[in-house]
């Protein structure tokens, strides 16, 4: 019988030969993966790593708080524009720079979840909302942040190092994603990753059995900003340009989409869903290319509606995906890779 006898078994990363084999097949894989692919792929893999250290994140929040969040651009303007300013005009080094934009985004991400001890359900979703726009809306309104115009990002530099193209930033993100995944995998089997689970599950019991709602909601919003920081930190130098209309809405909707598609409440659900939704938002953003569908698409706008709004088509796809998850398949993708490894390891019967 698989039975777990003590903690370190639970959170014992790799637990039997399979995984190992696996694990290291997957580490080769991305040490070899910058010197055989094209800049394209490698500056598409950069974009999916980054996304999934925010839907990680957003999953701590989402998936095992219960708690709803549509501001989370907010978080992710402040920390690509913190990090992007604190190298330029105060000269702080990268790792120093990132880790205290982290920080800053953390705090908002505090002061945010006061409301959450009131607020539910689509009333968060509002206050969340509301800051998110408002991020946005004083980024560009100060001449500090460079208004609507933006600012240009620093060389990405630790030390002697400096990533001038998308090969070298590729290791600096992916050794960021490790170390951000295996944290947040670890915290979920902590105390407070059972405290989160327990408020998700039901807020009244967890306060009956001595869990600070208080304490760890707070604490929920605030590691959940730490993740979206960092992550906007780190695109600023994948995009190498930043300006506030790039952390609108729709950015938030796609976080949120990646967590729902993936499966809430699972860190390899996470990365499912950053990398599928990443992908489809990348593919999907000239939708006239599309073989078949594309121009038919255009036809309709022609005819019916505009062509300037083509490009929203992709969300009305990941609205018909999420409404599919959220109808068919409550564990997204995750549901669908358990039911696929338990089919193949009863097969034939």
């Amino acid at each position: 019988m698989d039975m777990k006898r003590d903690y370190f078994e639970d959170v014992q990363l790799l637990k039997d030969r399979a995984q190992k084999i696996w694990f290291g097949i997957l580490i080769i894989t991305l040490i070899l993966f910058p010197f055989v692919s094209p800049n394209y792929y490698i500056y598409l893999i950069n974009y999916i790593a980054i996304n999934v250290i925010v839907t990680v994140g957003l999953n701590l929040l989402i998936g095992y708080t219960g708690q709803i969040s549509l501001g989370h651009a907010g978080f992710f303007a402040i920390g690509a524009y913190a990090t992007t300013l604190l190298m330029l005009k105060l000269h702080v080094p990268f790792l120093l720079a990132i880790l205290i934009a982290g920080f800053l985004a953390a705090a908002f991400g505090f002061l945010l979840g006061l409301p959450a001890l009131r607020l539910e359900g689509p009333y968060l979703a509002i206050a969340t909302l509301g800051f998110g726009m408002a991020v946005t809306t004083i980024i560009g309104r100060v001449p500090l942040f460079g208004g609507h115009m933006g600012l240009q990002t620093p060389p990405l530099s630790i030390g002697p190092f400096v990533a001038k193209n998308d090969r070298e930033i590729y290791v600096v993100i992916m050794l960021f994603t490790f170390l951000m995944t295996l944290a947040a995998r670890n915290i979920t089997r902590t105390r407070v990753g059972r405290a989160l689970i327990a408020i998700r599950d039901s807020d009244i019991a967890a306060e009956a059995l001595g869990v600070n709602i208080a304490y760890y909601k707070t604490l929920a919003f605030a590691i959940s900003a730490f993740y979206t920081g960092v992550a906007g930190g780190l695109m600023a130098f994948v995009l190498g340009f930043i300006n506030p209309n790039i952390f609108d809405l729709l950015q938030s909707i796609l976080f949120l989409a990646m967590v729902v598609v993936g499966g809430a409440g699972t860190i390899l659900g996470s990365v499912m869903g950053a990398a599928v939704v990443s992908f489809l938002h990348i593919k999907l953003e000239a939708v006239q290319n599309i073989p078949g569908v594309g121009q038919f698409l255009v036809y309709l706008s022609q005819k019916w509606l505009s062509v300037s709004g083509l490009p929203n088509f992709t969300f009305v796809l990941f609205g018909l995906i999420l409404i599919f998850i959220v109808v068919f398949e409550r564990l997204g993708l995750y549901g669908i890779w358990l039911r696929s490894k338990i089919y193949w390891r009863t097969w034939p019967f």
